[in-house]
């Protein structure tokens, strides 16, 4: 893909690129967009990230969450946003979903340090853990995009209904869209039920959430493996 491909996929926000004044002030003021290619790369997007106060979510978090794995990875992980641990640590996915996680991974020969790249719609954690306001998820949508576009996965993993609405704008529960091939901005993308839910919900039987994921998990290591052989 070359850059002027990624670039008209990720045009949702003003083509207008801020001066190297405006730009400073990304992370403190909202009003300036933060359109395709402000970054050139993770290292210097983590900054503005870790000091962004564009919404009020940054007022109590005791760490901005924004990625962890492996920067070149094909897969792409998006979850909602962090909890009290992930809040804690700066990382996302650190507690017993994230565990849960990277067991299923693993069921399929896959890992966080070299398939997997891990990242949440908001970098800070909500109050309470609620879902993310429509002003933070605004606020903070154009961090991810810029991070899918510099990470370029083949795969996109949506764990959640926030992260499938906030990218593709479908609203349907994970229940009925789970397991789907979708294509968004040109990239290959399946709805995956949240670790937590199936924390929640531990039977194994055929039919449960559990035994949905392993189906799921598996047809997205098929699918890998078809688009790397080409």
């Amino acid at each position: 893909m070359t850059d002027d491909q990624q670039l008209s996929l990720f045009n949702s926000e003003s083509d207008s690129t801020p001066n190297p004044q405006q730009k400073d002030r990304i992370p403190t003021d909202a009003n300036i967009p933060i359109p395709p290619q402000t970054y050139a790369s993770l290292e210097e997007l983590i900054p503005h990230c870790q000091s962004c106060e564009r919404c009020g979510l940054s007022e109590s978090r005791t760490h901005a969450v924004i990625g962890r794995g492996n920067p070149h990875a094909d897969i792409m992980i998006i979850g909602e946003g962090p909890g009290r641990q992930e809040d804690e640590q700066g990382l996302p996915f650190v507690g017993r979903s994230g565990q849960l996680l990277e067991k299923i991974l693993a069921s399929v020969k896959l890992d966080t340090q070299n398939d997997i790249y891990i990242a949440n719609v908001v970098k800070c954690r909500p109050p309470d853990n609620r879902t993310p306001l429509a002003p933070e998820v605004k606020a903070c949508k154009p961090y991810l995009l810029e991070q899918i576009r510099l990470i370029d996965p083949k795969i996109i993993l949506f764990t959640g209904a926030t992260a499938l609405k906030t990218l593709t704008g479908e609203k349907k529960a994970i229940s009925k869209v789970r397991g789907q091939w979708l294509e968004w901005n040109q990239l290959l993308c399946m709805a995956i039920f949240h670790p937590a839910y199936l924390l929640r919900n531990p039977s194994r039987e055929k039919g449960s959430p559990k035994w949905l994921m392993w189906q799921d998990i598996q047809a997205v290591r098929d699918k890998l493996d078809e688009l790397r052989s080409v």
